[in-house]
């Protein structure tokens, strides 16, 4: 029983605020782009260490998830994952 109750607070909500997904499209700028990952312009975005993007147009990037490796300032240099 005790174990299940340590489960039950594990899943419960703990924010104040509760979080809700947009499922809208953002705009980032790339300011280059190779096989192996991109280079965003964020201006005054954040995005998480994570996350998946989808290109326009022509170039070695590839659609799919990637994982931020540096920021810098407005600037993130992100590696295709998959």
């Amino acid at each position: 029983m005790r174990a299940l109750r340590s489960q039950e607070v594990k899943s419960q909500e703990r924010r104040t605020v509760p979080r809700y997904s947009l499922e809208r499209m953002a705009k980032i700028q790339l300011t280059d782009t190779s096989e192996g990952g991109v280079r965003l312009y964020l201006n005054g975005l954040e995005i998480p260490d994570e996350f998946v993007l989808l290109l326009s147009g022509e170039g070695p990037a590839k659609d799919g998830r990637y994982k931020v490796v540096w920021r810098q300032g407005n600037e993130v240099g992100a590696k295709y994952v998959s």
